[in-house]
């Protein structure tokens, strides 16, 4: 393998790697907060996709305004979702709000097909996307360099907006503890649906950048990356927003090399994030950013 097909792999994998970390951190949000595993985010991340492209196919706006304006809905979608399908089972054993986030996930899949149709539609790519570039011999396309550029900035300003702000405090205060945190004048309903807004309006722009890199959509596009985006997660620690990234960028590289190094193993794929996630789990289940969470004695 020459030097400029494995920079060729690489970039791919770096660029994948942004995708599954920007829809990670929104998992990894929800749980740090309400230790609940939102199976929905994935189909969130699928409506936000069929958001824009309505806003661009359907009512001709321009590309950078119907982005705009899918990640706005898709942040009120994850605040309505929070709203009607978990707030009231928040005092609920963590099974039934498992089971209400599984059906959540099939309600907007099937609502997704009733309304958008059930074929596969070709997302509407702008042109400063599709523009490639050729450095040292490796052809590039500029969204490959666009998507790890826009995970880098919004990392940073989720780390500000968590670690430097008031909100950020009051959401390390409700994920340390509920009750406290309300006793201490904390609007705790307030701070978990701006969580969720946040966690969906990232899965939002990962969408818009999964469509553009893979421009097709349809109804059940949200299933595997958001099983990968969880794995990623996992791997990475849930629960931290650093480990989070580092899980995406370990997951899409290392997909990205194995196939391309082992091209016999490419319809494996999607195994692969699974035999890693057994993998992490076996040697060390609290995550690579974890914290052993056991007492000590």
């Amino acid at each position: 393998m020459t030097l400029s097909i494995f920079m060729q792999y690489l970039t791919n994998g770096i660029s994948l790697g942004s995708l599954y970390a920007l829809i990670a951190i929104g998992y990894t949000m929800v749980y740090g907060i309400l230790k609940l595993i939102n199976f929905a985010h994935g189909d969130i991340f699928m409506m936000a996709a069929y958001f824009a492209f309505f806003g661009v196919a359907t009512f001709g706006l321009p590309w950078y305004f119907a982005f705009i304006i899918a990640i706005v809905i898709t942040a009120v979608l994850g605040m309505l979702i929070e709203f009607t399908a978990y707030r009231p089972l928040r005092s609920a054993p963590k099974i039934s709000i498992l089971i209400s986030a599984i059906g959540v996930s099939f309600l907007l899949e099937n609502l997704a097909v009733v309304l958008f149709g059930g074929r596969p539609k070709a997302f509407p790519t702008p042109k400063i996307f599709t523009d490639v570039v050729v450095i040292g011999g490796v052809s590039i396309q500029n969204v490959t360099f666009i998507i790890p550029i826009v995970t880098v900035i919004l990392l940073f300003a989720l780390l500000y907006l968590v670690n430097k702000t008031n909100v950020g405090m009051a959401m390390r205060a409700v994920s340390k503890d509920v009750e406290t945190a309300r006793l201490m004048g904390i609007s705790v309903n307030k701070i978990i649906s701006f969580t969720f807004a946040i966690g969906s309006a990232l899965a939002a722009v990962g969408s818009m950048m999964w469509s553009v890199k893979y421009p097709q959509i349809i109804a059940t596009m949200g299933i595997i990356p958001g099983l990968k985006c969880f794995i990623a997660a996992v791997i990475g620690g849930i629960g931290d927003i650093k480990g989070a990234v580092i899980g995406g960028f370990i997951l899409g590289i290392s997909e990205i090399m194995i196939i391309g190094f082992l091209p016999g193993l490419t319809g494996y794929r999607d195994a692969l994030a699974f035999i890693l996630l057994i993998v992490i789990l076996l040697f060390k289940p609290t995550g690579i950013m974890g914290k052993n969470l056991a007492e000590k004695v």
